[in-house]
């Protein structure tokens, strides 16, 4: 399959932004009561969020996890109010109330984030039972880790999606820790994508350090699942190079293997390969990422500019 100029743009658009948003939240963590709460990073993860999302169209949903921000810009939600959010301020996604572990931004159908360990796939599988009974062609796209990938909603998740043949995609991004747990330790299989078989659905394992792959993956999924086929598990292959967060000090993770990970950055990987093509000039790309620096700045200033909420508005937008 072919993939459009303007496809491997927007993909390597998102790869940028998400990594300098992030690469400012890093610097921002570091100033004593700047940003309120645990940071939680997916640096290092970026191709994961631009190519499935850049598969997708835009009725279709998401359901995230902790690591989310390259979801969610990816998926076009706007960096300032993102920001602002991540702040607490009263002009975020959520007025304020989510920070950033709990994001959720309707407009854009990213429609939660949950820190609940595995508590997203069943969110995903009732979102797509509707869309199944509403005869919608949209898919549901349910992001999750190596750690949440043992819970057993999640195979309740993939078991119940089988055999209602429901339009999701259940995407893991292993990143070889389960918080400060490696691989080999929670999980004996060698791919978390071999257990797609014992629900009769496609297991994929692609490299998610690779957004073309990401990408193609992600379209034959979602082709699957709008056309009535069921559900498809994909494990991307990737590398988480922070610790679970900021402050987390990453003293299990050897640095020869941040390292090496890090010598396979997808940015560089996705930017030479156009730069090769023709695709994108040097000057253009310069000013991409000059653009993008500009938009993070502006979001960090739009943020520290917003009001944070009124305590009176601590129980707005509650429903019991």
């Amino acid at each position: 399959m072919q993939i459009p100029k303007q496809k491997k743009m927007e993909m390597l658009r998102s790869l940028l932004l998400s990594r300098r948003f992030e690469e400012k939240l890093t610097e921002l963590c570091r100033i004593e009561h700047k940003i309120p709460g645990m940071m939680i990073l997916c640096t290092g993860q970026e191709a994961v969020g631009a190519g499935v999302c850049a598969a997708l169209q835009p009725e279709d949903e998401i359901i995230t996890n902790h690591r989310s921000h390259s979801h969610l810009l990816a998926k076009g939600a706007d960096p300032k109010v993102l920001m602002a959010e991540i702040f607490g301020k009263r002009t975020g996604c959520n007025k304020g109330k989510s920070g950033t572990l709990h994001l959720a931004v309707p407009e854009v159908n990213a429609l939660c984030t949950t820190t609940v360990v595995g508590g997203g796939p069943p969110i995903a599988v009732g979102v797509a039972f509707g869309h199944q009974y509403r005869q919608e062609m949209f898919v549901t796209v349910c992001f999750i880790g190596d750690g949440a990938a043992n819970e057993g909603s999640v195979h309740e998740a993939l078991n119940l999606a089988s055999i209602w043949a429901l339009p999701v995609i259940f995407v893991c991004e292993n990143n070889l820790y389960a918080g400060a747990q490696r691989y080999e330790e929670h999980t004996k299989a060698p791919n978390i994508a071999d257990r797609a078989a014992g629900y009769a659905m496609p297991g994929v394992v692609v490299d998610g350090n690779d957004a073309l792959a990401v990408y193609h993956s992600a379209v034959e999924a979602r082709t699957r699942a709008a056309a009535g086929k069921g559900p498809t598990l994909i494990e991307y292959k990737t590398y988480r190079w922070r610790g679970h967060g900021e402050a987390d000090l990453q003293i299990y993770q050897p640095k020869e293997e941040i390292a090496a990970w890090q010598a396979m950055c997808p940015i560089p990987k996705l930017r030479g390969d156009m730069l090769a093509q023709g695709l994108i000039s040097k000057d253009e790309l310069q000013q991409m990422e000059n653009q993008i620096d500009a938009i993070v700045q502006d979001a960090v200033r739009f943020a520290e500019e917003s009001p944070y909420p009124e305590p009176s508005e601590a129980l707005e937008d509650i429903f019991a």
